[in-house]
């Protein structure tokens, strides 16, 4: 039987989760990825009584001004930066501070590189979406053009399903689903890759 999962992922203004082209300052309109995906898994997460405090606002009536509040929120502990957020060990430090502050004990991350077999991170990447957590990723270089628009770039993954010896994923961004071949993704013809988040429950 083949396996699928799709989160049931939330929507402002009938799109998926929120969108890096709403936030009004420039540094976080242009590099504001990391932190717009914390913002996403937050509101995800707040759904459940016992991650309510992730998210400052309501999560059954979410609205696009109170997203872009939310990044505003986010903004000191992922910060834009030159280089970007780059390296998995600086986004876990910064989202964690985040959630500590906000009164988290039950959430710990850790970063599961992209340098990793395939089939250890499709493992990983299913197994996270099955627990119903959805998974941060990031991408750095591709070789592959129709992954342009992914390139040094952290985005959410919400589903995946098992394709004869592949699995598509399900990535959010920008405020639009696209399905992509994980084995794609990860052959990125580069030796510094990105990586993924696991988010581990207590």
């Amino acid at each position: 039987m083949t396996r699928r999962k799709i989160l049931g992922y939330f929507m402002i203004d009938d799109a998926p989760g929120g969108n890096q082209d709403w936030l009004p300052e420039w540094d976080m309109n242009m590099g504001g990825c990391a932190a717009v995906t914390a913002c996403d898994t937050c509101i995800f997460l707040s759904r459940r009584d016992e991650y309510r405090q992730l998210y400052p606002f309501n999560p059954e009536k979410l609205s696009r001004m109170d997203f872009v509040r939310f990044a505003a929120i986010m903004k000191p502990y992922l910060s834009p930066r030159y280089h970007g957020i780059d390296f998995l060990e600086t986004y876990i430090c910064g989202f964690y501070d985040y959630m500590k502050r906000v009164g988290n004990e039950r959430l710990t991350l850790e970063g599961l590189s992209g340098s990793v077999s395939y089939d250890v991170l499709a493992e990983a990447i299913t197994s996270q979406l099955d627990h119903n957590l959805p998974v941060p990723f990031l991408m750095l270089h591709h070789k592959n053009p129709s992954l342009d628009d992914f390139q040094w770039h952290w985005f959410n993954l919400a589903g995946y399903e098992e394709s004869g010896d592949d699995v598509r994923v399900l990535t959010v961004t920008y405020g639009e689903y696209q399905w992509f071949s994980l084995r794609l993704m990860h052959d990125t013809g580069y030796e510094r890759r990105g990586g993924m988040i696991r988010i581990i429950e207590h």
